[in-house]
């Protein structure tokens, strides 16, 4: 990692930001904020890019309780069969492979495009799995098609994060100062926690409607409805433009052993702090489980079963809504290491009193801690460690910076799917099989503290435009050609051709 600019220096302060934006900023074009537009004009980019992973939430959580219709519906055919296993997560599969191909679309040819691109994937094969039917009405070939359908809307899913997410954050860098990490978060991870909870509450609506005699048509319908949020972001995403910073700083040729060297170690950070929080993030629902059968009867309706679901899911939304603000106050580096230590603190103190919370008497304080504890993980990584990769490369590589760290995280997850239920399984007792899954994910907890606070840099307002001018300041001393990164003049021609053909031709007339 080039050490010699300030700037990457592990330790990076905001005086050391200061200093180096007085070299490298006169170099750079006018500020991104510096514009006659409306706030509207410049704040609907950033909603149109990232909402769309509200879509992520829906149709990420929403198989968790169309896996717990087709266990009631084919208690065999479905709960005996590798189905059970490859419905709920074949998705991951195809979001890892939608993060590493969109990254690669997005950068190489339109942030617009590549949105557009994710959001009819996406409409399509939400609509594909609701219709899932097998040949002849066969059951097991029903299974099938939708496990197919449910990697290629993984793709779609994947998509929305390098595509929808740099798109927003590069957006925000023509928002006001002091207000950009919280359009960003607001309209990424929020909107992510917010397609949890509607994938819980829509789940209770629906069996309530149709009753439990009629679930052939609640699965379906839960799944149509996926649908509606990325059909809602159709108009918006068409009358996006290509983010300003996208269009000054996009490279034709992309020089892959000056990248790898300059970007290695960086990547290698917030992918292992990545990694870590999704991990740890399967332990973290185990213990929403644990009070929901205190409270739960083995005899309780399918309905009120969604209903504590969604209960748990609200649990992310006060720290999401909260730690946006505390972004911009303090910075998304030092609201991810303070938040995740602290929510290490909290889940070692409910792995060692697991065994007395872990009862009906004491069930309110097992809730109120797990409150606690998931908020604190939505402050810290859930809203910033995504903020993080979008912010810590230049916009000419940003898609596919931020679409492998994002992919090593849900691998991370899938890993934690396999290990999580291992450890438990090898546990001495049950208390040991409630607490050790909790002391390996606080640990993780405290690793991911120290990795962000000490390795990843100081990330100020200005950091997009700062890490560019510092990425094509490396390129030149490396004999890069910078003068052809950005759009060409014959691009801005037909660029600016083309919004005069949309202009009415009022003068004419006249």
């Amino acid at each position: 990692m080039s050490g010699e600019y300030p700037v990457t220096n592990n330790a990076a302060s905001s005086t050391e930001e200061k200093n180096f934006q007085k070299i490298i900023v006169p170099t750079v074009p006018d500020k991104l904020e510096d514009t006659t537009e409306s706030r509207w004009e410049r704040s609907w980019p950033v909603i149109a890019g990232g909402a769309g992973l509200f879509s992520d939430g829906y149709l990420n959580n929403i198989i968790g309780s169309v896996n717990t219709v087709l266990r009631i519906l084919y208690p065999v055919a479905y709960s005996k069969s590798d189905a059970v296993k490859n419905v709920p997560s074949i998705a991951f599969a195809g979001t890892v492979v939608g993060q590493l191909l969109f990254g690669v679309i997005s950068d190489h040819y339109s942030r617009k495009w590549s949105l557009m691109a994710s959001t009819l994937v996406l409409i399509i094969f939400a609509a594909l799995s609701a219709g899932s039917y097998g040949a002849n009405g066969s059951v097991p070939g029903l299974f099938t098609t939708l496990t197919i359908y449910r990697f290629f809307l993984g793709v779609g899913i994947g998509g929305e994060y390098p595509a929808g997410s740099v798109a927003a954050a590069e957006s925000a860098g023509e928002l006001k100062r002091g207000h950009r990490n919280r359009w960003f978060i607001m309209f990424t991870n929020v909107q992510i926690n917010l397609g949890f909870v509607l994938a819980a509450f829509v789940p209770m609506v629906v069996v309530l409607v149709f009753t439990e005699n009629h679930l052939r048509t609640a699965w379906r319908v839960m799944l149509g409805l996926g649908v509606l949020p990325p059909l809602s972001l159709l108009y918006l995403r068409m009358k996006l433009r290509e983010p300003e910073n996208f269009n000054r700083e996009r490279m034709h040729k992309y020089p892959v052993k000056l990248i790898a060297r300059f970007y290695w170690w960086r990547l290698f950070i917030v992918s292992l702090a990545w990694f870590a929080y999704d991990f740890s993030s399967y332990a973290f629902s185990i213990y929403s489980s644990v009070w929901l059968r205190i409270v739960l009867s083995d005899s309780a309706p399918l309905w009120k079963a969604f209903g504590w679901n969604t209960v748990v899911n609200f649990f992310n939304l006060p720290g999401a809504c909260l730690g946006a603000f505390i972004s911009d106050w303090i910075g998304p580096r030092y609201a991810l290491s303070i938040s995740v230590f602290l929510q290490g603190i909290v889940g070692f103190i409910m792995a060692g009193c697991y065994e007395f919370l872990a009862t009906a008497k004491n069930v309110g304080a097992f809730v109120v801690l797990y409150g606690i504890f998931i908020s604190l993980g939505e402050i810290g990584p859930g809203n910033n460690i995504g903020l993080i990769a979008a912010m810590t490369s230049a916009t000419a590589v940003r898609g596919q910076y931020y679409g492998i760290a994002a992919a090593i995280g849900k691998v991370g997850a899938f890993v934690g799917t396999y290990a999580f239920p291992i450890i438990q399984a090898r546990a001495p007792n049950p208390v040991r099989a409630g607490q050790d899954p909790f002391f390996v994910a606080s640990t993780l907890c405290m690793m991911s503290a120290v990795v962000v606070r000490f390795l990843i840099p100081h990330i100020g307002q200005d950091t997009i435009a700062l890490e560019d001018a510092r990425f094509r300041r490396y390129l030149e001393e490396n004999g890069y050609d910078t003068s052809k990164m950005g759009v060409s003049m014959k691009q801005k021609l037909q660029q600016l051709e083309q919004s005069q053909l949309q202009e009415p031709a009022t003068s004419a007339e006249s």
